[in-house]
């Protein structure tokens, strides 16, 4: 049977001579994957270049309830982003975010809700001039409330600690090594205050930037099993700075 999706590309790999299998976050099955014949050849009726990182798709496929390697009938990049691709800021964050959200989703089942934040996310990111260099903290602390972390925001602005382990602000240092202390607790605060719209307010320098993003993947490594590391932090932080 044929079902009409949007989906968001997570992860291509090539696939013998001239085929790719695809995994692709979809609004209706969750997580697939997906093989696509000849998506390598010069000719290909879904090109390889259209399965770049966080691409965003409207997608006919079929679907079988197998958990097994799944078709796709027709494919379009919709809508087709206008500047990710070619801002080097941008496509890093893009990139970054990209290899969280395939350690963070792993559900085979409709997840809309989480769908379609992390969808409106990257269009909203494609569709800026310019100042996105908190987009990724903001948008990592918002996408915890649909992976079931969110944090306990009761004494939020009358704490100096953040407890990473628990979720929860403090006045007191917490038992645990994990946790946040003054200044980087308000600041942290401050992100969970703030939305996309009023992101210019964050005034983060590079240094405070580098160790929230570092402490937030801590944060993400006691919340998700199996979680590890994120190699293109690196890469994200050397650019932003």
């Amino acid at each position: 049977m044929l079902h009409k999706t949007r989906g968001i590309v997570f992860k291509a790999t090539d696939y013998g001579e001239s085929s790719v299998i695809v995994q692709i976050f979809t609004e209706k099955f969750g997580l697939q994957s997906y093989i696509i014949n000849g998506a390598k050849k010069p000719k290909a009726k879904i090109a390889r270049n259209m399965l770049q990182p966080l691409h965003l798709l409207d997608l006919v496929v079929y679907h079988k309830n197998t958990g097994s390697v799944q078709r796709i009938a027709e494919l379009k990049n919709a809508p087709v982003l206008q500047t990710i691709p070619y801002d080097v800021i941008k496509s890093c964050i893009a990139i970054f975010l990209n290899e969280v959200l395939y350690k963070a989703i792993k559900q085979q089942t409709a997840e809309e809700n989480i769908f379609d934040f992390v969808f409106s996310a990257i269009e909203w990111l494609d569709h800026q001039d310019s100042n996105v260099a908190n987009f990724h903290l903001l948008f990592l602390t918002q996408l915890t409330r649909y992976l079931g972390f969110y944090p306990d925001r009761f004494l939020i602005g009358n704490a100096d600690y953040f407890d990473l382990k628990n979720g929860t602000f403090s006045k007191y240092k917490p038992d645990s090594v994990m946790y946040l202390s003054p200044p980087h607790t308000q600041n942290f605060s401050a992100l969970l205050q703030c939305s996309f719209e009023n992101m210019q307010s964050l005034k983060f320098s590079n240094d405070e930037r580098r160790y929230l993003i570092q402490k937030l993947m801590e944060y993400y490594a006691l919340h998700i099993e199996g979680f590890g590391n994120i190699r293109s932090g690196d890469v994200l932080e050397e650019v932003l700075s």
